[in-house]
């Protein structure tokens, strides 16, 4: 190459701000190390913001009481279904999106994405159906008191009529991951939050000509933000302004692409599905032992969430660089992706155990709960600390299979571990043996060594080089 048409080296500072601006890049060259950070960077903003959702609602909804707390527990479990649909198709979408945009076929890309969105409204559609028609039975099977059922079926109702929103935020963030995308992904998500911060007091106790919606103001907020976000998305993707671009008269199904999309999708939904039910029956125990036991687990997931979704972002940078690498024909530069953010991810995860361990009753004390709650959700936080290295591994090489196409390798070693080993285990520790709310999150904590320790000796095996997408 001429001098004249050289790429001048730039800063490492230099590079982090334009990866935060949204510049794009070809992950599949150059420093390995360098676009694992680049790639990382907005992918663990963009799920900071993702966290920050369920942490500013349980602020502002923890000053109204015990069991509208309780309330929000027990739908967001039943939610973690829509979650786990979302998320299966997410990683399907991301996958084929990354393999396409890996072999240099942006149209073929742009196909995938308009099909994955358009399966996303129909799923909406149909859990808003269910969910509004029959909230008072659902949260009655997830175990609910008279009394929170009776005051959390409109918020039952409110989440679940806008339940689009969060699996279009899902899918089409997916397809921005896929495409390399990240920075969009990251200021969707900001957008949503920062509108949910602004309504969540407003809505909740009031403000000015505005009433005071309590409970069911948290719903209007949160649904109103990430609806907001997802027509940035929309916008986004179809006036040019991401490697992908949709185009509205070409509107319509395509069946080829929908068929390796749904083939690939539905044994991640399953993976999911089997995670997100085991937690269900997690929750249906801990409502044995009441609603402070409910209302302490929440507090200490959300904040655990608030930590883990940011290493899941470094997480989605393995996933990305493992499909665009598999795409190019570089599988040895995506298995060392992999172990890089492994290793990155411990360091992180294992530092924040430090803190949950010593610390947790001064993060918990930030938040106005009651005292019987405050020590459940401080004990959370210090016994599942304790695994927080081993989680590392197990959550970057799941995603790893998910980024490679292989949804089926950690659909197994999910049933295994969550059904097989940790509900079981739970309730032994839980009930049986009379450990209480400490059994329970004893047993995670277990079960999350099990699967680091599963997971890195089954991907170590390398059948997932060889996955067609």
């Amino acid at each position: 190459m001429p001098p004249s048409e050289q790429r001048p080296p730039t800063s490492l500072w230099a590079d982090i701000v334009a990866s935060i601006a949204g510049k794009q890049r070809d992950y599949t060259q150059g420093a390995l190390g360098r676009a694992i950070l680049l790639l990382a960077i907005p992918m663990v903003l963009e799920m900071s913001m993702q966290s920050l959702f369920s942490v500013v609602d349980v602020y502002f909804v923890a000053r109204l009481g015990t069991t509208p707390v309780a309330i929000v527990t027990l739908t967001e479990a039943i939610l973690m279904i829509v979650f786990a649909i979302a998320i299966g198709f997410s990683m399907g979408t991301t996958a084929m999106v990354a393999r396409r945009t890996g072999e240099g076929d942006p149209d073929a890309a742009s196909r995938t994405a308009l099909q994955a969105i358009l399966v996303g409204i129909g799923i909406g559609a149909i859990v808003a159906a269910v969910g509004v028609t029959l909230p008072r039975f659902l949260l009655t099977l997830m175990g609910g008191s008279p009394e929170l059922v009776r005051e959390g079926s409109l918020f039952f109702q409110i989440i679940f009529g806008g339940n689009v929103t969060i699996v279009l935020l899902f899918l089409i963030n997916a397809i921005f991951r896929g495409a390399g995308d990240a920075a969009l992904a990251m200021r969707a998500l900001w957008l949503a939050n920062i509108v949910n911060m602004i309504l969540d007091p407003v809505l909740i106790f009031g403000w000015g000509p505005i009433p005071a919606f309590g409970l069911e103001g948290a719903a209007i907020a949160t649904t109103t933000g990430r609806g907001l976000g997802v027509l940035y998305q929309l916008w986004v993707l179809t006036t040019g302004r991401s490697r992908i671009r949709i185009d509205i008269r070409a509107l319509g199904v395509d069946w080829s692409v929908m068929s390796r999309l749904a083939r690939i999708s539905a044994i991640g939904i399953l993976q999911f599905f089997v995670s997100t039910a085991s937690f269900l029956f997690l929750a249906r125990i801990m409502a044995r032992f009441g609603d402070a036991a409910l209302a302490g687990h929440t507090l200490a997931i959300r904040l655990i969430t608030f930590v883990m979704l940011p290493v899941w972002g470094v997480g989605n940078a393995a996933a990305t660089l493992v499909g665009q690498n598999l795409g190019a024909g570089k599988p040895e530069r995506a298995e060392r992706s992999v172990w890089v953010t492994s290793f990155v991810n411990m360091c992180i995860l294992g530092a924040v155990g430090l803190v949950f361990i010593f610390a947790a009753e001064s993060i918990v004390g930030l938040f106005p709960v009651a005292d019987d709650v405050a020590t459940i959700a401080a004990n959370c936080l210090r016994i599942m600390a304790y695994s927080y290295i081993f989680w590392a591994y197990g959550m970057t090489t799941v995603m790893a299979f998910n980024g490679a196409g292989d949804t089926t390798t950690p659909t197994w070693i999910n049933f295994l571990v969550y059904w097989v080993l940790q509900i079981p285990l739970a309730w032994a520790l839980g009930v049986t043996f009379g450990y209480g709310p400490r059994g329970v999150f004893a047993a995670v904590a277990i079960c999350q060594a099990v699967l680091a320790v599963v997971g890195v000796l089954v991907f170590r095996r390398g059948k997932w080089k060889t996955r067609a997408v």
